[in-house]
């Protein structure tokens, strides 16, 4: 272990890394790493399909599956009421805090909020294990001691996408797939211990496009079950259906989850992602200034309240989204607004049927369990809602074009404000950012590359008239970047160089976490 944050590194460290663990991974690799690199070409093949015309719907050849009456396995009695749930990356100090904040779970996150230097994967593993054998501690600086309490939320983890690999690791020469890595550790180490006080070992899965990948991760699991000698279904998944391609699936997802299956959640800034990167070459799907992309515009209430029936229809939970509204110390008038739009949001959600949410912040816990109360009041969840009014609608769902609102110099503004200060955040380390009241990660710092890529590339006029070209865009990078302390602050420079390259980029890169990876230890 090499990484040491304020002298405190958790006592599971040295081991985390042991000869038995990663031949655990190994085995997991070579069952599972080919299969794994058939479906992101099959995802290539899509895409170009995508760019071709095509448009997404039901699939036909799955309708047997949308019609049967079959349900997802109960939930785990600690994983039965998620009214409120907290996320953060896998670091101590964020950890313990989550963990304590009342919450009902806390999603331990070693993807879109986590800078994948090779110290703070290894520190996020041992965070991991430290925390559900009640020693993770950590001391300030100035001396201040943070420690668990008795009663911590239930823990979920978030492994890397598919897309992603560990380069710190080879098998057989190559680098391993992040998800097996991640999802292979934490198995290994952590869900014995789990099942031995009481809970198991819960994971969330981000970005799958398609339930074949949801099938790959059944069986990733039903192989580490076998090798670690737990019962069939021990490990169970929450996904994020955060890609436009995953809401077309959404059943038959949770249904090649199988026994591991347990909830959906969604996810909308991957989701708002989603949309720009799938229809990039469409005019159709020019969405306007990010804050105008709100849960209420059509396409996205028709993705949340189909979640809803189709969890609630197999028995699964339905988890809402992202509330990413961090309070400001300083400015109550700001907190008042705000929190009047958090829970404006979240009463909408939990009037829709949801039987939980996210939140980014400790200090939201209270205030958006207040409101999930009043609406579930003992009850666990609200799953008997069935939302028999929702009726699947492909149209909908890619109903972009009915967005209210415009592409202003403000909006350009601020997605290249926010790629700057995120991506200098992310490449010292930092993959969660606050910035301006919200905590920025790799999700949100997308939308902000990728709209400004897609109104260059449609040549999109602001509501002032001008068109958003690559030297418009250049000169309010330049002026932004001034604003900030220009190139010789952090690593601000090399950010700036990095979103220059993704949105002057002449063809849509998929991931900025691929390409900002290259610059991290």
């Amino acid at each position: 272990m090499t990484g040491v944050v304020s002298g405190i590194i958790p006592t599971m460290a040295p081991t985390i890394m042991s000869d038995e663990a990663l031949a655990f991974v190994d085995d997991l690799a070579r069952r599972f790493g080919p299969r794994r690199r058939e479906l992101l070409a099959a995802r290539a093949a899509r895409q170009t399909r995508l760019d071709a015309g095509e448009r997404p719907g039901f699939l036909t050849e799955t309708s047997d599956v949308r019609a049967a009456d079959w349900r997802v396995p109960p939930a785990p009695a600690d994983l039965n009421d998620r009214r409120v749930e907290i996320t953060g990356p896998a670091e101590p100090k964020m950890m313990i805090n989550a963990l304590n904040s009342g919450a009902s779970c806390f999603m331990v996150d070693l993807e879109d909020s986590l800078s994948p230097s090779w110290e703070n994967v290894q520190l996020g593993h041992a965070s991991i294990a430290a925390a559900i054998r009640r020693e993770l501690r950590f001391e300030n600086p100035d001396g201040k001691q943070y420690r668990l309490n008795d009663e911590i939320a239930t823990l979920l983890v978030r492994p890397r996408g598919w897309h992603l690999e560990e380069r710190h690791h080879l098998v057989d020469g190559e680098p391993v797939s992040a998800s097996l890595f991640d999802a292979g550790l934490f198995l290994f180490h952590n869900a014995r211990e789990l099942l031995a006080r009481g809970s198991g070992p819960y994971l969330y899965l981000p970005k799958l496009e398609s339930h074949l990948e949801a099938r790959h991760w059944h069986d990733v699991f039903c192989r580490a079950e076998d090798a670690l000698g737990l019962a069939r279904g021990t490990v169970r998944a929450t996904v994020l259906i955060e890609t436009i391609l995953g809401a077309f699936e959404m059943e038959e997802i949770l249904f090649e989850l199988g026994e591991h299956a347990a909830a959906l959640n969604a996810g909308r800034w991957d989701y708002i992602f989603s949309v720009i990167k799938k229809f990039r070459d469409d005019p159709a799907f020019v969405l306007p200034d990010r804050a105008s992309v709100t849960m209420t515009v059509p396409f996205m209430r028709a993705y949340t309240e189909l979640l809803v029936s189709t969890c609630h229809r197999r028995g699964a939970h339905a988890i809402g989204g992202m509330a990413a509204f961090i309070p400001s110390r300083r400015d109550p008038e700001v907190n008042e607004r705000a929190l009047a739009s958090v829970r404006a949001d979240k009463q909408r959600e939990a009037d829709d049927g949801c039987d939980g949410t996210w939140v980014a912040h400790p200090d939201l816990v209270s205030p958006v369990r207040e409101i999930f109360d009043a609406v579930l009041g003992d009850r666990p969840n609200q799953k008997e809602r069935l939302r028999g009014d929702v009726v699947p609608d492909a149209a909908a769902l890619l109903a972009v074009s009915d967005t209210p609102g415009e592409v202003t110099e403000a909006g350009v503004r601020l997605n290249v404000s926010v790629g700057i200060q995120y991506l200098d955040n992310w490449l010292r380390g930092n993959g969660a950012a606050a910035i301006n009241n919200l905590m920025e990660d790799a999700a949100t710092a997308e939308i902000s590359r990728g709209q400004l890529w897609q109104w260059i590339r449609h040549g999109v006029a602001l509501a002032d008239g001008r068109v958003v070209t690559a030297e418009l865009y250049e000169a309010i990078r330049a002026e932004e970047l001034a604003k900030l302390g220009g190139p010789g602050v952090g690593r601000q420079g090399e950010a700036a160089t990095l979103l220059d390259r993704l949105v002057l980029a002449p063809q849509f890169e998929e991931f900025l976490t691929i390409q900002a990876y290259e610059q991290v230890d």
